[in-house]
């Protein structure tokens, strides 16, 4: 049957272009050691990328991204949210149906943090903590006892936490992003959601068995063109984990609709895997209130 075109689709990661894209990154460069990455890059993983996708000038960079969904059947997108991302803010009150908010912690900020977060909840209704653990600076392994509090918030607001693991594309070292610290999180909380991003590779064949034994571990696609997405992940997609695999892009920071969805239709996810994919799994984790 291949991908269906009457599914409402839910992209876990998509922002608004208009953002001072050259700020994106500030805070890993302390952590970049070669020259290309520290001069010549416009992103630190550009190396992994070709046509990285360019909005251009434009009046309305909401509307256009708006737009965009429309034109590939997304119904809703889950954006990066801070406080001085005017652009997020503006796309949350012009479009509130069609945006929802994460925002990236960073654990060496202590109780600030957790404050910090309870405050972006209760004023924008963020549905998930996104992490980089390799982009810190100082970095933090997902098990650090740094995350703890932060992963307790998460409890409290019954929101998701949605690290990046695997090794990472900027060239910052990968220990902090091992898939393995995820079974001592997903032991010790086992009331705490957990999304991983980013591929998680090469150790997927860690992420689905780890999938396998914790209720409360997910994955979604971020940052992956769909004939790049791991076989051994779509193979547990189409065997025990239908429940577990969701959809999320990489638009504008690396990937552009037009070359995902040109893509997705060769993904080889069974017929009855595709909704909960591209749809149905976000909505349950991230308990949003659609039909």
């Amino acid at each position: 049957m291949g991908m269906p075109e009457d599914v409402k689709i839910i992209d876990l990661m998509l922002s608004v272009p208009g953002y001072d894209n050259s700020s994106w990154y500030d805070f890993m460069k302390p952590l970049l050691m070669d020259e290309q990455s520290k001069k010549l890059f416009k992103m630190p993983a550009q190396y992994m990328f070709k046509d990285i996708p360019q909005a251009g000038d434009r009046d309305d960079y909401v509307a256009y991204t708006v737009g965009l969904m429309d034109q590939f059947n997304i119904e809703i997108a889950m954006t990066g949210l801070d406080d001085d991302n005017e652009v997020a803010k503006e796309a949350l009150e012009r479009f509130p149906n069609r945006f929802i908010a994460s925002y990236e912690a960073n654990p060496n900020n202590g109780m600030d943090e957790v404050r910090k977060i309870k405050r972006l909840h209760k004023e924008y209704g963020i549905k998930a903590v996104t992490a980089f653990p390799s982009g810190l600076c100082p970095q933090v392994p997902l098990n650090d006892k740094k995350w703890y509090p932060i992963y307790a918030a998460c409890v409290e607001l019954d929101i998701p936490i949605c690290p990046c693991v695997g090794v990472p594309g900027p060239r910052l070292p990968m220990e902090p992003q091992k898939v393995e610290h995820l079974d001592e999180v997903c032991w010790f909380f086992p009331e705490l959601k957990v999304v991983m991003r980013h591929g998680a590779e090469p150790w997927t064949d860690l992420a689905w068995k780890l999938m396998l034994k914790y209720p409360n571990l997910y994955y979604m696609t971020s940052a992956f063109a769909p004939k790049h997405y791991p076989k051994n992940i779509i193979d547990y997609a189409n065997t025990r984990g239908a429940d577990k695999i969701m959809y999320a892009g990489y638009f504008p920071m690396g990937l552009s609709l037009d070359r995902i969805f040109k893509d997705m239709p060769n993904v080889p996810f069974k017929e009855e895997v595709w909704p909960k994919f591209l749809r149905e799994n976000a909505k349950k984790v991230f308990k949003l209130d659609v039909d």
